[in-house]
């Protein structure tokens, strides 16, 4: 499935990138960049005085951290789900002897 790379014009900050990206990527990207602009302009108005640079930084630490945290949730979840699937399997045991 070799899809033919699209290019695609992308403005982060003040500056414009020119990408390639699969075609199915391109919604994705699209808003991940709106996300990131969204962002700078909160940080602007939050930490007035910085440069582009400094906001572009502050981004990347909340969109890591956003990232990290989502992940975190993922594997807190396993480890419930895991948890209540043994609870599950010693209770049908418990179950299963008391019903003989």
């Amino acid at each position: 499935m070799n899809e033919e790379l699209i290019p695609l014009n992308l403005v982060v900050g003040d500056r414009s990138y020119r990408v390639r990206i699969q075609p199915k990527d391109e919604e994705v990207v699209r808003k991940t960049a709106k996300t990131i602009n969204d962002k700078i302009v909160e940080f602007k108005t939050m930490f007035a005085g910085k440069d582009m640079q400094d906001y572009i930084a502050m981004v990347l630490v909340w969109f890591a951290t956003e990232q990290n945290a989502a992940i975190t949730n993922v594997m807190n979840m396993d480890n419930v789900s895991s948890r209540l699937q043994t609870l599950e399997n010693l209770i049908d045991t418990a179950l299963e002897r008391s019903g003989s």
